[in-house]
């Protein structure tokens, strides 16, 4: 096997392997866009950028806003997707947050910045399962001073 296929299995598999983790973080918590949908995200991103990479292009920057702005199209359904019955809910973001993150991700995996793909993953593993029960608490201590003072904004 070449250099160049070892290379490529490398990119595409971290780009697989981080959208696989942050993709089991959702399907565990039971969101729409989980494992399967973000491993194929950041594998069709690692796709997308390596095009011009292949094929010696100096720019790749279209690329990366083709990604860009087609993530944006999948993150806004599934945002949409979320409102139901008439409801003014917007659910979603998140779910929405992490596959657009996966995409940049699976972007940086295409470039062979390993650095910025495991320091990406491990940030957004963070932010997804860490954060969330700091977030609560702070959600409960602001709504028991808005109890007592009777502030509602």
């Amino acid at each position: 096997m070449t250099n160049e296929w070892l290379e490529t299995i490398a990119r595409m598999g971290a780009a697989i392997l981080a959208g696989g983790l942050i993709g089991w973080d959702r399907q565990v918590g039971g969101r729409p866009a989980g494992l399967r949908t973000h491993m194929l995200v950041a594998l069709g991103a690692a796709l997308i950028v390596s095009i011009p990479l292949s094929a010696g292009l100096a720019d790749s920057s279209r690329a990366v806003q083709g990604v860009a702005t087609g993530i944006g199209f999948l993150c806004a359904g599934d945002i949409l997707h979320q409102v139901r019955d008439g409801q003014e809910r917007v659910k979603g973001l998140t779910s929405s947050a992490a596959l657009w993150v996966t995409a940049a991700i699976g972007m940086v995996a295409a470039s062979g910045t390993w650095r910025h793909v495991v320091v990406g993953t491990v940030g957004t593993l963070l932010i997804l399962t860490a954060m969330k029960p700091l977030e609560k608490r702070l959600m409960k201590r602001a709504e028991a001073v808005e109890k007592t003072t009777g502030d509602v904004g």
